[in-house]
Formats: structure tokens, sequence, C-alpha cells
């Protein structure tokens, strides 16, 4: 007999994903809208701030020697060192780290930060060009937005392929789940910070 969950959850763990976290990120993104980021460059530093923050907090991850017997091309993933050039480009000072990092998560739990780093890079591509009215683009400002090597529907496509295909036990699946709206509850934090005060100029 089909449960009411079951039949309600998706045949996809990454659509399963994408479902559970559609409120959480719905809401992040009024959030940013709300803040207008391309409206000024200075409104667009205070976004590349948080960005900075988060990503940065990602970068550990991204280099952990059993998330890359995973997904081998993980550490070509971190645009961490990006999003700290566009600072740089942007005059603002790297911002000091906020309390409540993600710390020593398990597997699990870090694949699902990771699929919302790795999905935000498909918004990045709509982001992207609204920068360009900024004067700011992949090389200056924007980099972190960029288009990733390979491509974003590729990249995308190869990563979720790896997490739907992954063996995983119950308890793994929640901590992936919890991982995941971990992931967009941490960044709403951020962005909160970092518009809370004008960044600092280098």
């Amino acid at each position: 007999m089909t449960t009411q969950n079951s039949a309600q959850r998706p045949a996809l763990r990454s659509q399963h994903l994408s479902q559970i976290t559609d409120e959480v990120h719905t809401r992040l993104g009024v959030m940013v809208e709300a803040h207008a980021p391309f409206e000024t460059r200075e409104n667009f530093a205070r976004f590349v701030v948080a960005q900075y923050s988060f990503l940065s907090e990602l970068a550990a991850l991204h280099n952990d020697a059993e998330l890359t017997a995973i997904i081998p091309d993980l550490p070509a993933r971190c645009r961490a060192a990006a999003v700290k050039a566009d600072l740089a480009d942007l005059d603002t000072e790297v911002p000091e780290p906020v309390a409540g990092a993600l710390s020593n998560p398990s597997k699990a739990q870090a694949l699902g930060w990771l699929f919302v780093s790795e999905g935000s890079k498909l918004g990045a591509g709509i982001l992207i060009k609204r920068a360009m009215g900024l004067g700011l683009s992949d090389t200056f400002g924007a980099r972190h937005l960029g288009e990733p090597t390979g491509g974003r529907g590729q990249g995308w496509k190869a990563f979720i392929k790896t997490i739907n295909e992954l063996q995983l036990s119950a308890e793994e699946e929640a901590e992936l789940d919890q991982g995941a709206i971990d992931a967009f509850n941490r960044f709403t934090v951020l962005l909160e910070q970092a518009y809370a005060t004008a960044p600092e100029i280098a």
C-alpha cells in the first residue's frame, strides 16, 4: 500500500531536495530583491559580501577527501577565490567571519549544502546579466557569477546525477535534507548581516 508521504515524494532525490527547500528558497529570493543589489555598485558590494561569507564557509568542503571521492571535480567547483577577487574589484574589505558557520558536518549534511551552492550557479546566469548593467562582468566584480567550466547546465546535470545515484541510509537522507535547508537559512543570516551595515572601503 502506498502511503501519502511516498506518493508525494518525487522519484529523484534532487527533485525532492528542490521541493523541500522551495519555501525557504522563495523567501530568500524575495529578501535579495528587497535589498536591490543591482541598483548600485554599493548595494551589489553588500550582496558580494554575503556571497563571500557563504562560499568561504564551504571552501573546506570542496577539498574534503571523502567528498572529492564522490565528486572528483569538487575542488574546481569552489568559487571562494573568485568571490574574494570580486570584493577587491569593488574596493570592499573581506568581511570578518560570522558566528554560526558550518562545522564538521556529516558527509550527507555536506552534500546538502553543496546542493544549494551548486544550484545557485544556475540562477547566477540571470544575476550576472543584471550585474553587467553596473559595468561588472565575469572578469571584474562579478567573477563568482560567471559561467563554470563546461557550462552551467552540464555542471549541474553531472552533480545531480551523482546525488541521485548515491546509496544513502534513512538517517543520511534526513541529514541531506536538513543540510540543504540549513544552507538556505545560513545564507539568509549572512545576507541580513551584509546589509546591516555599509561595507568597509579598502
